[in-house]
Formats: structure tokens, sequence, C-alpha cells
């Protein structure tokens, strides 16, 4: 299946970056909300507005992305052989795992977002800000990788 996407290429490749922007951009803030959204639940008023932002922020933003993340980058990685067993791949096996981790930490975020609302809080706001960091650490080491390509 190499080169199978032919002059798309470029473009495939455009719109995966897009996507990838978009995408990290909702795992940067979705954290954020979900520490607002917990100091908040003392407040009557407050857990209904934090579920809303953060459902509109799954629906409009973060699920699409992903989707398109995966979907994009699939078939990148089809066209430059992957797939086919080509060498040199290392630096795309690990981009893959980072990203595998990526989504699991976006599916744990979605998941204490519904225990919140639940109001069955489980880490502090502290812990979430810290989390807040991993995505930054993850594209760090994905930019490298595909920038590099260490190996």
């Amino acid at each position: 299946m190499t080169n199978w996407l032919g002059e798309a290429y470029l473009w495939v490749k455009a719109a995966h970056v897009i996507f990838v922007i978009f995408w990290m951009a909702g795992l940067f803030i979705f954290p954020r909300y979900l520490v607002h959204h917990q100091e908040g639940l003392g407040d009557p008023t407050e857990p209904a507005r934090w579920e809303a932002r953060e459902a509109k922020l799954r629906k409009m933003i973060l699920t699409p992305s992903l989707v398109l993340v995966w979907v994009l980058g699939l078939m990148l990685a089809a066209n430059i052989g992957m797939f086919d067993g080509a060498g040199g791949m290392g630096w795309l096996h690990a981009k893959i795992a980072l990203v595998v981790l990526l989504t699991g930490y976006h599916g744990w975020m979605v998941g204490y977002s519904k225990r919140l609302a639940a109001k069955k809080p489980t880490l502090s706001p502290r812990t979430l800000r810290m989390l807040n960091e991993l995505p930054a650490i993850f594209v760090t080491l994905i930019v490298i990788l595909v920038v590099v390509r260490p190996f």
C-alpha cells in the first residue's frame, strides 16, 4: 500500500496536523474545565454549567478531532509502508504508542467528567492541574519523534 495516497498525501498530512492541533487544544483546556467543575460542586448553579461546557467541548472538538487524527494518521502510516513491513519505522511505532496513551488520557478525562456530574470527585484540584501537563509532555515527545526520527 506504499504511496497509495499519491498526490493527496500532502493534503491528508495537512488535515492530520490541523486535527492534531484541535485535539490538543481540547486536551489542554478540558482538565481546566474539570478543575473548575470540581471546585464549583458546592455551588448549586455551577455544576450544570460545567457539565454543559464539557459536553460541548467533547461533542464539538475533542471526539471529532480524536477520530480524524486516528483515521488520517493511519492513512499516512499505510502510505509510508507501515503495514507492508517497511523498515526504519521505530519512530512511528513509538509515536503511535504515545498517541494510544493520549487517547487513554482523553477517555479517562471523559470518565472523570462523568464522575463529577455524579458529584463523586476522587482527585484534588492540584492533581487535576498536574494532569493538565501530560498532553504537553506527550506532544513534545511526539513532535520530536516525527521531526527527528531518532530510530
